[in-house]
């Protein structure tokens, strides 16, 4: 696919086929990810696979019962480090660790669906819950939940916006 055709045709996937998507798959996406910039390089951001469904389960009972994430095969928490960036930019490392992980799911999810996989960024969620769900270190912050698998559905794209509305020159 080239990389218009992946732009314009990813979607939110919320229905998956029974499909398994293999572990060289993921990893393969987790590579992707890690293309992603970074603060200084440092890419303060971690991932945690979960393929357990009673674990996507309870991640999507946390995710206020979204069941895309209970019915993906693949999950992916994104996860930063504000710790890790913070040593080098303090106080401002704690956004830069969150555009480190944002940037690396847009990668993750972009490299999915070029690879004829479907998937859903799922931001709504309670922290907490996934945080003791998962074990996770106090020092990261989970900022997305990613369901990952073959897509049982093919939505239509959604409406355009005039860019006059989002697009400010100045120009000098």
């Amino acid at each position: 696919m080239n990389f218009k055709d992946v732009l314009e045709g990813r979607r939110s996937i919320r229905r998956y086929s029974d499909r398994p998507v293999g572990r060289d798959m993921i990893v393969s996406l987790l590579g992707a990810a890690e293309t992603a910039p970074s603060a200084g390089n440092l890419r303060a951001r971690e991932y945690y696979v979960v393929t357990s469904p009673q674990l996507r389960l309870a991640l999507s009972a946390a995710a206020f019962g979204q069941e895309h994430v209970a019915t993906a095969p693949v999950v992916v928490v994104v996860c930063a480090d504000p710790v890790k960036s913070g040593r080098r930019y303090g106080d401002r490392g704690q956004l830069y660790s969150i555009q480190d992980a944002d940037a690396a799911t847009v990668c993750l999810i972009l490299a999915a669906c070029n690879r004829g996989l479907g998937s859903c960024w799922t931001g709504a969620f309670d922290d907490t819950i996934v945080r003791d769900l998962l074990d996770l270190p106090g020092r990261l912050v989970p900022t997305a939940i990613v369901s990952i698998g073959w897509p049982d559905e093919k939505p239509t794209p959604p409406p355009g916006r005039d860019m006059t509305e989002a697009v400010h020159w100045i120009e000098g």
